[in-house]
């Protein structure tokens, strides 16, 4: 028996590796696709998202009030004043030749000092126009606005907020910070790489030798169809893992690049042994079960073609599967009996562990749902095996 499946598990693995452009495009471009996709992807946001740190400002400003000179006129804008019309100035501002025109009322000091909000009347209005389809004026919009706000704070100050310096009022932990954005993203990523993988190998490996013909030679040696089902989905596994792990890899070297435009930096060192290992033997399990059904189904199809096309609703399945987590804002992980249900309870783990708040018996419980969910894909392809009605349909 036991030679009988490592027959299958070499020549399968034999079939992909002496082809080298299949391991190409299988094990190593995903990768490195989605480390350069990513990576061009978040540079390209960082820079279309931000603004060059020596970049200065330029403003055009009516009636200026000496209250604000000494804010406005700082090394980071560029102040012109503006005598009389200001159509010129806001055609400017709208052909994004400049960032802002700001417009106080005529004696704006003394129209503040004069106003009491108890006494009702209009208070002294600031207009800012600025472009929002360029960066640069959307940043000097906010920090024209800062500046204003602060100003407006110091007139009528009753209270100040978070005033202490060198305290740290944000309580959120740094790994809390890394796990929520992670936690958002990787497990949708992984499952739908470790599917991408086991669909480069699975559907070619027994629709493809049912298209040919080639799997009758198979079905008439002397050898069981359970060793036969079960050295091909061993073989199949091994090839679909390194595919995943290959995105996997590139995936998690692109994440600087990916959040470098954000406050908070995403670092990997507080993801320990424990959380790698554990997520490593959901990864297993995931593409092992992934590979058994793309086996089923391709047994059941007759082409290659057809199996992808059979394929398709499974797969918008998991990508919804994979968005869940995020929709219900990390929850689901209180529901002991989601973990219960196939696929979903991967998905489900791998939030949890990117966001450390994984249950080891939760992880346990989705390992032991997949490895039964596998057993039950083995004896089924066993039986198509079987099947002279299914092997042999044209």
């Amino acid at each position: 028996m036991k030679n009988n499946i490592f027959t299958i598990f070499k020549k399968e693995m034999a079939r992909f590796f002496k082809d080298k452009r299949l391991v190409i495009t299988t094990i190593l471009l995903p990768g490195i696709m989605i480390y350069a996709m990513y990576t061009f992807m978040g540079t390209m946001m960082s820079k279309q998202f931000s603004v060059a740190d020596d970049y200065v400002s330029k403003i055009y400003v009516k009636n200026m009030p000496e209250s604000l000179k000494a804010e406005l006129y700082a090394p980071i804008f560029e102040i012109k004043d503006v005598k009389d019309k200001i159509d010129e100035e806001k055609g400017l501002v709208k052909e994004k030749l400049a960032d802002a025109l700001i417009i106080f009322p005529e004696n704006f000091d003394e129209a503040v000092d004069a106003y009491e909000a108890k006494a009702g009347g209009k208070a002294p209005s600031v207009e800012i126009y600025y472009n929002s389809a360029r960066e640069e004026s959307s940043v000097t919009y906010e920090a024209v606005s800062n500046i204003l706000e602060q100003y407006e704070t110091k007139l009528s100050n009753k209270f100040d907020v978070n005033l202490e310096e060198g305290t740290v009022y944000d309580l959120a932990a740094k790994e809390d910070m890394t796990g929520k954005m992670l936690g958002s993203l990787l497990p949708m990523l992984l499952m739908i790489f470790i599917w991408s993988g086991c669909m480069a190998v699975a559907p070619e490996s027994i629709a493809g030798e049912k298209e040919r013909g080639t799997i009758a030679t198979l079905l008439v040696t002397p050898m069981r169809r359970g060793d036969l089902a079960l050295g091909k989905i061993m073989a199949l596994s091994i090839i679909a893992l390194l595919s995943g792990i290959s995105s996997f890899i590139g995936t998690f070297m692109s994440l600087p690049a990916m959040y470098q435009g954000m406050s908070a930096a995403v670092d990997v060192s507080f993801y320990g042994v424990t959380e790698f290992a554990l997520l490593f033997a959901i990864i297993i399990t995931t593409t092992l079960f992934m590979v058994a059904i793309i086996s089923v189904i391709s047994a059941f199809a007759k082409s290659v073609k057809e199996a992808a096309t059979l394929m398709s609703p499974l797969m918008m399945i998991i990508m919804i599967m994979s968005f869940l987590p995020m929709i219900m804002d990390g929850e689901s992980g209180s529901s002991y009996a989601m973990f219960f249900i196939p696929l979903y309870n991967n998905v489900l783990c791998m939030h949890d562990i990117f966001t450390f708040s994984y249950s080891t018996m939760n992880v346990a419980v989705s390992m032991a749902v997949n490895l039964v969910c596998i057993g039950g894909m083995i004896f089924l392809l066993t039986k198509m095996f079987n099947s002279e009605k299914v092997m042999f349909s044209k």
